[in-house]
């Protein structure tokens, strides 16, 4: 691509990294710096009620706060959501910086979805009223007889996704794998200029660290007080998406009497950082993205290896990124 044809192009900043790896309050610096808006790619920040189990920031981000717990939402929502929000900051003049850890949410944006079918309420509802009496693992056996690829994708407790699967096949009579092979001939990352970034501490046990000061601290804060309120609204279940957000999830069991508080918190803690785990696996295989190491006290470290590209005299989290971005070369 030459310079001309990609500068021709908005530009369109993604920042990422597992949870409590720092990006947020660095996607904030970046907008200090920047003419650009902040737009929040996290599955329960757009909740409203979960604000701080789900470490809501008060910086101005679009896209949070946009569904009550009860309504799902999903990547092909955000995708949705996102390329309008997006199209209206670059109308405005701005650069919309894309900052989160949903990874799904940022490759149904840069990548493109399917062309799904609508969702259908009443086929959706009937089938949580099914799922209500029967469970979901005999909904998930009914999968397995018209969409078997999908039943192996999809674990028989993952009410979103089973719900989904079987909403589209009985809605269009056409499994959803089927659906999901019908890739856009073109790929929505191509109409933008991309600078696309993660930040991550190194050294695994810091971040594994910074996973449980922040829930302590989340718990100093009120998180029961609020998933207690939660609980409190008889249109709230577990098996709703908003409710298995992680910490939520633990809590509401607690709640539910099925453990003590204190192993509510440990069950917290450990899948916070099964979910960190996770997102470092997406974003290994994420293509042309520009590595930024922390130590423990966020600074940038030096190169190492051809996957971190940051450069061994800088250590100014911020700089780095402004460098790379080419907003301020040194």
């Amino acid at each position: 691509m030459s310079a001309a044809s990609s500068s021709a192009k908005p530009r369109l900043i993604c920042l990422t990294g597992p949870t409590a790896s720092g990006k947020t309050e660095l996607a904030i610096a970046l907008a200090g710096e920047l003419n650009c808006e902040l737009v929040s790619v996290d599955s329960a920040l757009v909740y409203r009620g979960l604000d701080i189990g789900s470490a809501k920031p008060d910086y101005p981000h679009h896209l949070i706060d946009i569904r009550e717990p009860q309504q799902p939402y999903s990547a092909a929502d955000f995708a949705s959501d996102a390329q309008a929000v997006v199209a209206d900051i670059i109308a405005r003049g701005k650069t919309p910086l894309l900052v989160g850890g949903t990874m799904l949410y940022f490759r149904a944006f840069l990548d493109g979805l399917a062309d799904m079918p609508a969702a259908d309420v009443e086929v959706r509802q009937a089938i949580e009223r099914e799922a209500a009496q029967s469970g979901w693992p005999a909904l998930h056996r009914q999968l397995q007889e018209v969409d078997p690829e999908s039943a192996a994708r999809i674990h028989p407790n993952h009410s979103q996704r089973l719900s989904r699967a079987l909403e589209v096949y009985r809605s269009t009579g056409v499994p959803i794998s089927e659906w999901q092979r019908q890739q856009p001939s073109e790929l929505p990352s191509a109409r933008f200029d991309l600078r696309q970034l993660v930040i991550c501490p190194r050294d695994r046990k810091v971040l594994h660290r910074r996973i449980e000061q922040r829930f302590q601290q989340m718990m100093a804060q009120g998180f029961l007080q609020e998933v207690q309120e939660l609980y409190a609204q008889p249109q709230l279940h577990a098996d709703l998406p908003a409710i298995r957000a992680v910490g939520y999830r633990q809590l509401w069991q607690h709640l539910d009497g099925e453990c003590s508080l204190e192993e509510a918190v440990e069950r917290a803690i450990a899948a916070t950082r099964q979910l960190a785990k996770r997102q470092l696996t997406w974003l290994r295989k994420w293509p042309e993205l520009y590595w930024m190491d922390t130590d423990e006290q966020g600074n940038i470290l030096p190169n190492q290896g051809s996957q971190h590209a940051t450069s061994a005299s800088i250590s100014d989290p911020l700089q780095v990124a402004l460098n790379y971005i080419g907003a301020n070369p040194i």
